[in-house]
């Protein structure tokens, strides 16, 4: 009841403001028209120029404020005046020009008006009314000394494009900014020494160590996906203990969408980790997505989860979810309900190891498209039980490639790992024959069988991000298998967006690579995680080495020797181009594989190093010989 009372009140006031403001236009237009006669005649009115403009200065007065009024170019002076606002004024005063042109036409030979008085009139409506307008602005955000308050929080910008500029009008726009802005850092040479609506560009990023200690400086504010993971991890160092904290702000994006507060935040491993961000071919995507069915395997998953996310921005006649976990699905879609506006999402509780569970999937939803996101990636859980990793990725894939031929279905995309290139895991080993699997079904269907390749995910459930979260939270110690290991990350949303692009342009029996950029050493990842959470490496928090678990490399590689890379449309993603397998060879394995899964699981990592080439366990000697080609 208050709120209603109160809201109308507000509308009342803010209408007699308005009409306030029109009434107040009628002196300033007579003032204007006056002034441009006295300019036209340098000042020297006679009794013939003053009857003339007497005669006149009703009609053109009130034609130029019916314009205004219309046009609602004499609203919004409580605000600050942009340059759209400027286009306004200028039609307004424009129509206003022509009209008492067209009027004194009609009007002749009556008294007529100089044509320099048209013009002197217009240029000074203008000039006036925009000059005022810009005055009100200038002093809304000058901060004058005398009434500055000494408590504000003294930063730099990082970035003086369009988005830097944003932040600037962003903090002087409030009416008690706590932050005074006392310049620009940009790696752009052509904008050292310029200014950016009046703030200097101070210097690069490479010299703010010394720009922060000279001018006092107590933050640096950055708009995420400004600055490039690498640079931005490059200033964190250079500013480390001077007393200066980097706070990320959101992007255009996030914040259009809502999916962030304006307010800004300490900078965080996945600001480090930054990329350039993935431009994807919309329209490419648009083509194979919009108005198809499309089904997603292991959907409660990371990947499984934001691939459903990212194909919302799409247009597809459904999508159709399958996990087997419960509480995943149930969350997944509430959230993805309130994105839908109209899409059609199916939420199917299902084992991908159900063959006949699958099968009725696919007979009621008949899919266009399937993402097959469902797997076990755990290495050394897989270790100690291969005969559930055999049952996970290599008998669950198998099944889903033979249902996607069975039921004409159009594309099938495998999410695959790093950990398959030369594995010395059972999880990555069982990776790579899944993989020689979908590239096998390339010669023995309709379907378009593609694969896509990449490494660790940053922060998905069970990571080495949340785990050293938890870890720094119970005060150590963080727990590094070696300090030399080595792996490549990319964020979730990357390389969901990857593997939709990646659907969309590759070709059956292709395995397309995703570009991982440099790999990260964990222990520099542990560090930074360390002390973006405000405590010391070594002194609040120790780093411990507890050696490489069963199945774990040094370092990870994302081709095989003997795949020719070859280029495709997107610059992120290429293809590694490899024999295709003997296919004969690869039934019978796999059908062996199934069986030792049941019967003899002791017995799968012997058969899995004879069928895998390069499958060599860390510490078990070399591999064996290769049944099928591989």
């Amino acid at each position: 009841m208050n709120k209603d009372c109160n809201r109308s009140r507000s509308v009342y006031w803010r209408q007699h403001l308005h009409l306030l403001t029109e009434v107040s236009l009628l002196p300033c237009f007579v003032g204007i028209y006056f002034l441009s006669y006295w300019l036209r005649f340098e000042g020297q009115l006679g009794e013939q120029e003053l009857a003339r403009f007497q005669a006149t200065v009703g009609w053109v007065v009130l034609a130029k404020l019916l314009w205004f009024v219309s046009m609602r170019a004499c609203r919004g002076w409580s605000r600050s005046v942009t340059f759209y606002d400027l286009l306004v004024l200028l039609r307004a005063a424009t129509a206003g020009l022509l009209t008492v042109a067209m009027i004194q036409y009609l009007l002749a030979p009556w008294p007529t008006i100089p044509r320099s008085v048209f013009l002197l009139d217009w240029g000074a409506t203008i000039v006036a009314l925009g000059g005022a307008r810009s005055l009100l602005r200038g002093v809304r955000e000058t901060r004058w000394p005398l009434f500055s308050t000494t408590n504000q929080v003294r930063v730099l910008i990082a970035g003086a494009g369009d988005m830097g500029a944003s932040v600037l009008r962003m903090i002087r726009r409030i009416d008690r900014p706590n932050y005074h802005v006392v310049g620009f850092i940009d790696d752009d040479p052509n904008l050292s020494g310029t200014r950016i609506e009046g703030v200097p560009v101070v210097g690069d990023c490479g010299h703010a160590r010394r720009l922060v200690d000279r001018h006092g400086i107590q933050q640096i504010l950055v708009m995420r996906g400004e600055l490039a993971g690498t640079r931005l991890r490059k200033l964190v160092e250079d500013i480390r203990d001077c007393g200066c904290e980097i706070r990320v702000l959101p992007n255009y994006r996030q914040l259009i969408e809502g999916t962030v507060t304006v307010q800004p935040r300490l900078i965080s491993i996945e600001d480090l980790l930054q990329r350039e961000p993935v431009r994807l071919d919309i329209e490419d995507i648009r083509e194979w997505i919009d108005g198809r069915v499309i089904l997603v395997t292991g959907s409660a998953g990371s990947i499984g989860s934001e691939i459903c996310r990212q194909l919302l921005q799409f247009s597809p006649q459904r999508i159709v979810m399958v996990d087997r976990s419960e509480t995943g699905q149930f969350y997944l879609e509430r959230e993805l309900q309130a994105m839908t506006e109209g899409k059609q999402i199916d939420v199917c509780l299902a084992d991908v190891l159900d063959a006949h569970r699958m099968r009725r999937i696919m007979m009621q939803y008949r899919p266009h498209v399937v993402f097959h996101a469902a797997a076990y990636k755990h290495v050394p859980l897989m270790e100690n039980h291969p005969q559930e990793a055999v049952n996970n990725i290599v008998k669950a894939t198998r099944q889903l490639a033979d249902l996607a031929r069975d039921f004409h279905i159009e594309s099938l995309v495998m999410i695959s790992t790093d950990k398959a290139v030369n594995p010395t895991s059972v999880m990555g080993a069982c990776k790579r024959v899944a993989e020689l699997y979908v590239q096998s079904m390339a010669g023995r269907s309709s379907c378009r069988f593609v694969t896509v390749r990449f490494g660790n995910v940053l922060d998905s459930a069970g990571s080495v991000v949340p785990l050293f979260r938890q870890q720094i939270a119970a005060g150590g110690p963080v727990t590094v298998t070696d300090p030399e290991i080595h792996r490549y990350f990319m964020t979730i949303p990357e390389a969901s967006r990857l593997v939709i692009q990646a659907g969309a342009i590759g070709q059956s029996g292709q395995i397309l690579l995703l570009d991982m950029g440099q790999p990260v050493r964990i222990v520099d990842l542990a560090s930074d995680m360390i002390r973006l959470s405000g405590l010391r490496v070594g002194e609040d928090v120790d780093i411990e080495f507890v050696g490489l678990r069963p199945g774990e490399k040094l370092y990870e590689e994302l081709h095989i020797s003997g795949e020719q890379l070859l280029p495709t449309s997107h610059p992120k993603i290429i293809v590694a181009d490899h024999k295709p397998p003997v296919v004969d060879d690869l039934d019978g394995a796999i059908d062996e594989l199934e069986r030792m899964a049941r019967a003899e699981p002791e017995k799968i990592v012997e058969l899995l190093q004879e069928i895998v080439c390069g499958y060599r366990r860390e510490g078990h000697g070399d591999a064996l010989p290769c049944r099928a080609a591989a």
